[in-house]
């Protein structure tokens, strides 16, 4: 009978194999550039995770969209073709109007608005993900919305046949109420959209705007504060339950540290963002009287549809949401 005998690099290969056996390895997907606050938050998440549970799962960020576009990032996580993904939360607004409860104007005009409203619909939210088998981990607020444009906007005449970007089909009705033609267009197209003329304006962030160096294509940014719409970062629960209980528990630590720290990272980014915009000769200012009561009034058409299609559980919890803010 032969012995086996195990040297001191034997044995530490052997445990090298069965530690790597049990390591999970997790592709996310985010449609966002590099450049973006979310994304830089979202690869920290990831290295929050490792480091928590040394190395026993480990999670490899795509950005831009470089892996799967933005449409394709939930039906992708759900087939279990990815682990996990990064979705503005509007682009689900077909499954359901409570997606897009937070592009609503007039709703929320703050960050601690935004993030009660989120603490309001989560519930719910986290519900109808459910259905699909599908986690959220964390979501986190962009800056308000505001107008970029070629010209100074000062009559809501200009919005006439304006071609404006808009990346979710209620900032698309929002900018046919005003009487443009919204265009979509993902966050890595934008610059390309305008040099092509697809687009003259974009409804966006000044995050968006910085990152995307929005000087190089307009002179204007109309600070409207239109509402404050939310990133979400979810999981397979499928994947979720492939781990043991120590590494779900570091996940979950994990995405909430990623949802405080986002709200944080989006307050600083707005306020060094307007800073960049500013310094490379982009005219920042807030809506005059007639062009505020013009975005107004679409934004209150655009509230009695969402109210129109919304369910019972969506109406509630949005007055939820307002009982907490009156009290």
């Amino acid at each position: 009978m032969r012995t086996r005998i195990f040297t001191p690099l034997l044995l530490a290969t052997a445990c090298s194999l069965a530690a790597t056996a049990h390591a999970a390895q997790w592709t996310m997907a985010t449609p966002y550039g590099d450049a973006s606050f979310h994304t830089q938050n979202t690869k920290q998440f990831a290295e929050d995770v490792a480091e928590a549970t040394n190395g026993e799962l480990t999670i490899t960020v795509h950005s831009g969209g470089s892996l799967v576009s933005h449409g394709e990032i939930k039906p992708s996580v759900r087939r279990g073709t990815i682990d996990a993904g990064e979705v503005f939360l509007s682009v689900l607004s077909n499954d359901d109007p409570i997606f897009e409860v937070d592009t609503l104007p007039g709703v929320a005009g703050s960050y601690e608005e935004a993030y009660a409203l989120w603490e309001a619909t989560k519930p719910m939210i986290t519900e109808l993900f459910a259905y699909e088998g599908l986690v959220p981990l964390y979501a986190v607020a962009w800056p308000a919305q505001g107008i970029y444009t070629a010209k100074p906007l000062t009559d809501p005449a200009q919005f006439e046949g304006l071609r404006v970007r808009a990346p979710n089909i209620n900032t698309q009705r929002f900018v046919n109420n005003l009487g443009g033609s919204p265009t979509e267009t993902e966050e890595s197209d934008i610059p390309t959209a305008f040099s092509t003329g697809r687009v003259d304006a974009m409804i966006t962030s000044s995050a968006t705007g910085n990152a995307m160096a929005a000087w190089d294509y307009v002179s204007d940014y109309t600070d409207a504060n239109l509402w404050l719409p939310k990133n979400i970062v979810f999981m397979s629960q499928r994947s979720f339950d492939r781990l043991d209980e120590a590494a779900q528990d570091a996940l979950l630590e994990a995405a909430a540290r990623a949802e405080e720290r986002g709200w944080q990272m989006s307050r600083d980014n707005n306020d060094t963002s307007i800073a960049a915009l500013i310094d490379n000769g982009v005219t920042v200012s807030e809506p005059n009287e007639t062009v505020a009561d013009a975005l107004r009034a679409a934004g209150e058409e655009l509230f009695a549809d969402w109210e129109a299609r919304a369910d019972d559980e969506a109406k509630q919890a949005l007055e939820a949401y307002r009982e907490q803010l009156s009290n």
